[in-house]
């Protein structure tokens, strides 16, 4: 898999990467996030492509200032446990790391034991928080 920012032509094949691997939400129009964060920090949008350039996997990485912040990694389920995901989060704390960023975060749904695994075997740990969000604009 190379790795590399995303690319307009690559949202099409992103949202069904997203779809495929049940990240996408009815509250959440994927292509707005993608507008959004394309109008942000481009570059800490990233996809993995296979040798015939498909789109296999992304990450979707942000920044604040103070924590770095992990939405939307996803590989698709056939190319699964074969490393791509820890080459993402490799190349994610990198791109942070060049910032000057201190920790990266990340938030899993409840009730997906397999992933909770998987993000403690990669050096994750769960914070002693609670995370509370609030709609500013609603996706139609």
């Amino acid at each position: 898999m190379q790795i590399r920012t995303f690319r307009p032509e690559d949202q099409k094949a992103v949202i069904a990467l997203w779809q495929r691997c049940g990240l996408t939400r009815p509250w959440n129009d994927p292509a707005l996030d993608i507008e959004r964060k394309c109008s942000e920090d481009p570059v800490l949008f990233l996809v993995g492509i296979d040798e015939k350039n498909r789109v296999m996997a992304s990450a979707m990485v942000g920044f604040d200032g103070h924590r770095g912040w992990l939405y939307y990694l996803a590989v698709d389920p056939d190319e699964q446990r074969r490393g791509h995901g820890r080459a993402l989060i490799e190349q994610a704390e990198r791109l942070l790391i060049e910032r000057g960023c201190p920790k990266i975060m990340l938030m899993v749904r409840r009730g997906q034991p397999e992933l909770e695994a998987y993000y403690r075997a990669m050096g994750f740990e769960e914070n002693e928080v609670v995370t509370m969000g609030k709609r500013l604009i609603e996706d139609d």
